[in-house]
């Protein structure tokens, strides 16, 4: 069954779920090992959230073990309810000042290489946090200043001011993720806007900073949306895409439509550096910071 969300307002209750055995090619190892053990106690131990854990990544073990990390900032409740997502949603009451410092210091004791600094939405604070994501980025400059710093920032309601605010602290590679194509937006990302965030990465790519996003694939979408929203992000020159399976968190959460074949992510991946994108990386098991590291 393809999923058909057309210009009227879509919700889960529309949505049919279907039996989908998952493949071979989507099983992906259970975190384990010293380091990781290590990680997962510093973490916890200094009361921070990370995404890798927040939204039941894949990769985490992995990605942990090879010096990249991805921090959640700004609490672990947010505002929006995007029809993916496995983080709470709800009134944020979190706002910690002294979260900066305590990741940077998180980041050196860890010897993260590469650290991703992401954050739940929070439309209700003035500047969407935008100044948090800014002194985070300071802090780990202060504290470990070999490391490179990517942010996948939300989309801040559109507001130019709190983009900069972000910007002004210079991170290594602006992130942000479209997540899906124009059609399914109204289902996927209800409180989101497909063409503001092609603006972020507009603003960001046009003060000259590195520029990402992102796409999770089988949920609903046809190959030729995809390939069209990838042809949108080159017209405004971002640099890095990241394609990868969308996996259902609960059942509470929209089903997936397809599990998409290896050969598709190939040829969607030739497919993106024939027009132009500096990097792609794209697989079943692919997630936003996967192999961040040699994106840069």
């Amino acid at each position: 069954m393809r999923l058909d969300i057309n210009n009227h307002a879509a919700n889960s209750s529309d949505l049919t779920s279907h039996n989908l055995r998952r493949p071979e090619w989507l099983k992906a190892k259970i975190p384990s090992g010293e380091k990781y053990a290590h990680l997962k106690k510093l973490i916890d131990g200094k009361n921070l959230h990370t995404v890798c854990e927040e939204a039941r990544c894949p990769n985490m073990g992995e990605c942990w073990n090879h010096g990249t990390a991805t921090f959640m900032i700004l609490g672990d409740v947010c505002t929006r309810s995007c029809g993916f997502c496995a983080v709470k949603t709800g009134k944020p009451t979190e706002l910690d000042a002294q979260e900066p410092y305590r990741v940077a210091e998180a980041v050196k004791t860890m010897g993260v290489r590469h650290a991703v600094i992401t954050s739940v939405n929070r439309d209700e604070l003035f500047d969407g946090g935008a100044q948090i994501f800014a002194e985070t980025i300071r802090q780990i400059r202060a504290i470990a200043p070999n490391t490179k710093v990517e942010v996948l920032i939300p989309d801040f309601k559109g507001d130019e001011f709190a983009l900069n605010i972000v910007l002004d602290a210079f991170p290594d590679i602006l992130n942000h993720n479209v997540e899906t194509v124009p059609r399914l937006y109204l289902a996927v990302r209800p409180q989101a806007n497909y063409e503001r965030s092609l603006e972020v990465l507009s603003r960001a790519k046009k003060r000259g900073f590195i520029t990402k996003t992102g796409l999770m694939l089988g949920i609903g979408e046809r190959t030729e949306e995809i390939i069209e929203v990838m042809r949108d992000l080159r017209k405004i020159n971002c640099d890095i895409i990241t394609l990868g399976q969308y996996l259902q968190p609960s059942k509470e959460h929209l089903p997936i439509d397809r599990y998409v074949h290896p050969d598709e992510f190939k040829m969607l991946k030739e497919t993106g550096m024939n027009m132009g994108f500096k990097h792609v990386e794209s697989g079943p098991l692919v997630r936003s910071s996967y192999h961040a590291e040699g994106q840069v």
